[in-house]
């Protein structure tokens, strides 16, 4: 118990009393904010992105524009039997007209709703992603004027921002962890320079480089525990936050962006993979700085 006691008593003297410990653990207790949150954002990012493929992986838009009602109606009969039985089809359905024509109504005003007018056919389809290029050629052949459009190509710009963010987001989540090894290497010299009497007397009662590097990366290790602890449930209450709000949003990409409980796990994780990076860091720091050769 007395060898434990003084061990505590070297560690602190080796960082220092109160202020310094405290220091550390705030710049911990920030960096792990950051991180959290961006962490949060790329995996938020990423869930919405999947959900966003999965729910257009084989959505095709087939568009029949024919001036002759009879004729349109007719084809859009046609299309509708012919896109069923393209093998990998498992929904079609032609979209009401009626609704169309509403749409179109703040545009061409009381013109939309003429029944004279020519009102595009457009008929929707899921597929496998496979089948897309079948049941295009299928509408071809019933309509060779007929419009075939993927749902992805539509939303390709919001997959690309959402991947760019994505990347961005891991890349703020790297170069906060380098800025993380950086202040454990900085606090581990200062320990070092500030005390290396203290140092040179632990030598000479027999203390080896590899004791002293222990008593200071397990202070360190303690420091941006309890920082980054504090950091991490900070800023996954502001995560809840988010995910209350974007589900009141009703957007089904925004509500796509809600965490799963394994990135929730993940999340949790950081405070300890940044004490490990921490600890290293410090350990080759001393080791390096009193001359033991890794």
């Amino acid at each position: 118990m007395t060898s434990l006691r003084r061990s505590g008593a070297i560690d602190l003297k080796l960082l220092g009393q109160g202020q310094r410990s405290w220091v550390m653990a705030g710049i911990m207790a920030i960096m792990l904010f950051l991180t959290v949150l961006s962490g949060a954002l790329g995996l938020g990012v990423a869930r919405s992105a999947g959900g966003l493929d999965r729910q257009l992986a084989g959505q095709l838009t087939v568009q029949l524009v024919e001036p002759d009602a009879a004729l349109r109606d007719s084809r859009a009969k046609a299309l509708v039997v012919g896109i069923a039985r393209v093998p990998g089809v498992a929904r079609v359905r032609e979209a009401d007209r009626a609704r169309l024509a509403a749409l179109l109504q703040p545009w061409l005003g009381d013109a939309g709703l003429d029944p004279d007018l020519p009102m595009p056919v457009l008929i929707d389809v899921t597929a496998a992603p496979n089948a897309a290029a079948a049941v295009a050629a299928a509408a071809r052949r019933i309509a060779p004027g007929v419009r075939v459009d993927s749902s992805a190509r539509w939303l390709s710009p919001v997959r690309g921002l959402l991947a760019t963010l994505f990347w961005v987001a891991i890349g703020l989540v790297v170069v906060i962890a380098a800025a993380t090894a950086g202040v454990a290497l900085l606090v581990a010299r200062a320990g070092l320079d500030t005390h290396r009497d203290t140092i040179d007397v632990l030598h000479m009662l027999g203390s080896t480089d590899l004791q002293v590097a222990r008593l200071l990366q397990r202070r360190i290790a303690r420091d941006t525990l309890l920082g980054g602890a504090i950091g991490t449930l900070a800023a996954l209450a502001l995560v809840a936050l988010f995910q209350t709000k974007l589900a009141l949003t009703g957007s089904e990409v925004l509500g796509g962006a809600t965490l799963a409980p394994i990135d929730w796990t993940l999340l949790l994780l950081l405070p300890i993979g940044f004490a490990l990076l921490a600890t290293v860091a410090t350990r080759m720091t001393v080791l390096r700085t009193l001359g033991l050769k890794l």
